[in-house]
């Protein structure tokens, strides 16, 4: 039996309509107004599209490759679809493997555990520590943050040309920054690994949503990305690619699912003989509901048009740009220059204001989300903004800034930024009136 998808609706105020584009916060001057939801590249908002096919579906859940009955086999083959959707949308060759997980850090964890013997690991300081943290049980070199995409290559050919032993070598760069927006020289990268005998894997995280992702066009070994940020947030992320590694290596996780068949030894020991395909290492009951979430959200991204959402987002880019540009007191944070392609993803600072307390005027003034800090990427963003990234330090400010957080002193290096972001569900009107909030607070500076 099939389960009905709901179809794709458009939308007066965005092309992908979401959940909650309707939903009113209360503002502190009295009243409500309709939440602005710019902080896409933490967590979007699921599509409506999204919502309405797992409701469809929902009635007939049932256990995955675990039942005789109807409804089991109908999730079973919900799922292995979703498997072969999400395949389709990442342009994956014959052979390589799609492996539910929990998400981009998830994903990036199994690989790690996967690695061959004496394998080292190059990683860019610029990382999201869910790409920069998994490798510390391996041999990794960390580098330094380029400052064009052409020093970036150079910078890994460098580092792989130099590497003794010549062993098993992996790249992990990401695609799309979460601080900055902008995009890595991914296929270039793939090309300088493979030219040294290095395999990489692509952080989709912030690319994904916004961009086409082809394994076979960019030339990666393995590609990672999550569905909360793909619209789908039902805790379920991707790891797609080069099956070797992870066919030779003991499963991520050992339970049932992952095992074939287990049996007691004589000298009451247990012998297990693991499956070989993507059941190795997706043990346990599966997130079918996540599962078929990011295929949904594959396929209304897919049949939306990525030329028609990539036009409009860089449109949105620019306007957001052009503001902020207009704002003296605003400095945008970027590696590879003001005009270096990006994604909906910017950081900035604005001098004289902290920037948690920043977030928490656009929140309760004019029913803005951004987010502040330092995005779980803390030696890029000191970095960006002028210290020393070996620094230790504070992650930054709390999410909900407290009362008492601290002001930038003119003159002084910022302690945390602000960052905006958006994609195909943000109507016009909330860059709008997120360029009129931050032109409205600048020209009145902080209250103390």
């Amino acid at each position: 039996m099939s389960v009905l998808t709901a179809a794709a609706a458009p939308s007066v105020c965005a092309p992908l309509p979401v959940l909650g584009r309707d939903v009113t916060v209360p503002l502190a001057s009295g009243g409500e107004i309709t939440y602005a939801a710019l902080d896409y590249a933490a967590s979007a908002p699921a599509l409506q599209r999204v919502w309405d096919d797992v409701a469809a579906y929902a009635p007939y859940y049932g256990s995955v490759h675990r039942g005789a009955g109807h409804l089991s086999q109908v999730s079973t083959d919900l799922f292995e679809n979703a498997r072969r959707t999400v395949a389709d949308f990442l342009d994956c060759a014959d052979g390589h493997e799609v492996i539910f997980t929990r998400s981009t850090t998830d994903s990036l964890n199994l690989l790690a555990a996967a690695l061959p013997a004496g394998c080292r690991v190059f990683v860019f300081e610029t990382e999201h520590h869910a790409s920069l943290l998994p490798w510390r049980n391996s041999q990794v070199t960390y580098l330094d943050a380029p400052r064009t995409p052409r020093q970036a290559v150079e910078t890994l050919e460098h580092a792989l040309a130099g590497r003794d032993p010549h062993g098993p070598a992996l790249v992990c760069v990401t695609g799309a920054s979460n601080v900055t927006g902008e995009l890595w020289p991914v296929r270039e990268l793939a090309a300088a690994a493979h030219a040294h005998g290095a395999r990489i894997v692509l952080d989709a995280a912030q690319l994904a949503p916004h961009h086409p992702v082809s394994v076979r066009d960019l030339d990666v070994d393995w590609v990672a990305f999550s569905g909360h940020k793909l619209y789908a947030p039902f805790g379920s992320g991707v790891l797609a690619g080069r099956a070797d590694w992870l066919r030779a290596a003991e499963p991520y996780l050992a339970g049932g699912g992952a095992s074939r068949s287990v049996t007691r030894r004589t000298d009451g020991g247990v012998d297990v003989e693991w499956h070989e395909g993507a059941a190795r290492h997706e043990a346990g009951s599966p997130n079918v509901i996540g599962a078929y979430a990011i295929a949904a959200a594959c396929r209304a991204l897919t049949e939306a048009g990525f030329a028609s959402l990539v036009d409009r987002e860089r449109r949105l880019v620019r306007t957001v740009r052009d503001g902020l540009a207009e704002v003296p007191e605003v400095r945008v944070l970027s590696l590879f220059g003001d005009e270096a392609p990006r994604v909906g993803v910017l950081s900035f600072v604005v001098e004289g204001w902290d920037g948690s307390r920043f977030a928490a005027a656009l929140s309760t003034e004019y029913g803005i989300g951004v987010r502040d800090g330092l995005f779980c990427a803390h030696p890029l963003v000191r970095t960006l903004l002028g210290g020393d990234p070996r620094t230790p330090g504070e992650c930054g400010a709390p999410e909900s800034a407290s009362e008492d957080a601290p002001e930038s002193v003119p003159g002084e290096k910022p302690l945390n930024a602000i960052r905006v972001s958006f994609g195909a569900g943000t109507p016009d009107e909330h860059v709008e009136r997120f360029l009129r909030a931050v032109r409205e607070l600048v020209a009145r500076g902080p209250r103390r």
